[in-house]
């Protein structure tokens, strides 16, 4: 049992190195090309004025009713001076 083990290991390394391994061949990437413009051709001719689009509806007059909200303010922040101040 002793010698049984390192027997059966060392046969185990001789059948695994007995197989024959693909040889890997690395292709080189062809290089990118990079294309280069050429020198600006003529200018060509302006394209035609296009048609004027057509006006929108007209919105709703408001009826004169404004309502400005004021956010309430938290107990813990400190009144300020111009919230304090009289309106002259």
């Amino acid at each position: 049992m002793n010698k049984s083990l390192p027997i059966l290991a060392l046969l185990a390394i001789s059948a695994l190195s007995a197989c024959q391994k693909p040889e890997v061949v690395v292709v080189p990437a062809a290089p990118a090309v990079v294309a280069v413009p050429g020198p600006a051709g003529a200018k060509g001719d302006t394209g035609a004025t296009g048609s004027p689009g057509s006006d929108g509806a007209t919105g709703k007059t408001g009826d004169g009713n404004t309502v400005i909200v004021i956010p309430a303010q938290d107990a813990s922040a400190p009144a300020s001076a111009s919230a304090s101040a009289p309106l002259k």
